[in-house]
């Protein structure tokens, strides 16, 4: 410490000398404290340790008294204060969570939230950070965000697609048979040959159901005719039967008394 000169010479001035006392109290006040102490009037009283604070300051006969920090308070360096510091929140509205947490004898350190990167770094945490911005329709991740970085995007070039969440844009779909819509840079194409297979076999069973229950029906009804013609021919052949045989017999009768009684008139004559 280099204390400040308290009187110069003047040849031409008859104030040239400036009272002792005055001058030794002047040399006294200038004098330097060790870099372990701080100044308290004209003593130099020891600093606290890191994580406590001044109770009482030194005097002539007594040292310094110290006080440990409490209730989320903190000094991380000797010191000569009688107050200790509040300790950082870690604010998560500004992004920040909390890194590593509060001591007597250090501060909170404040990290970043998943999803944010630091505007204002500190030692070992941060004091401030930001949400990483989206990329849009039509642009990809060039650069994922980090805690310290923002998310960079780019555009998607010529026949490609992204919906803004992609690291790469994708190629455009191309259409075998028929395009619906073109490709854009935030979408895909969209093709309709995927549909023809489909429309044919809801056709074909359009048009092959009907067919299909009319042979069916046809096969039924010419089953149960065949079926009726043969019980018919069945039936007939049971009538005749019941028919024929009286008319024999009674034929017969008629054949034996037509032989009888003509044997009778040949017999009388």
């Amino acid at each position: 410490m280099v204390c400040t000169r308290l009187f110069s010479h003047n040849r031409n001035s008859w104030h040239q000398t400036i009272p002792i006392i005055l001058v030794l109290e002047s040399i006294g006040s200038c004098i330097a404290c060790g870099r372990a102490e701080y100044r308290i009037g004209d003593e130099c009283c020891p600093m606290c340790a890191p994580g406590s604070h001044v109770h009482k300051h030194c005097t002539e006969f007594t040292s310094t008294s110290c006080m440990p920090c409490v209730d989320s308070t903190f000094l991380d360096e000797p010191n000569g204060l009688i107050k200790c510091k509040v300790c950082t929140n870690c604010d998560a509205g500004l992004g920040l969570k909390v890194k590593l947490s509060c001591t007597p004898s250090s501060d909170t350190v404040c990290g970043t939230l998943e999803g944010f990167y630091c505007l204002d770094p500190t030692k070992d945490g941060c004091r401030a950070a930001q949400r990483h911005s989206s990329c849009k329709p039509g642009q990809y991740i060039s650069h994922t965000g980090t805690t310290s970085t923002d998310t960079v995007c780019a555009d998607c070039p010529g026949k490609t697609y992204s919906n803004g969440s992609l690291t790469s844009c994708q190629p455009h779909t191309e259409c075998e048979f028929l395009e619906i819509e073109p490709g854009t840079p935030w979408s895909d194409s969209e093709c309709g040959g995927a549909s023809l297979p489909t429309a044919g076999i809801i056709a074909g069973v359009l048009i092959g159901v009907p067919f299909f229950m009319i042979g069916t029906i046809t096969g039924v009804c010419l089953f149960m005719r065949k079926r009726e013609m043969v019980r018919t021919r069945q039936n007939l052949g049971k009538m005749t039967g019941i028919v024929f045989v009286p008319l024999i017999v009674f034929i017969a009768f008629d054949i034996q008394y037509t032989l009888n009684a003509t044997c009778s008139i040949s017999h009388i004559v």
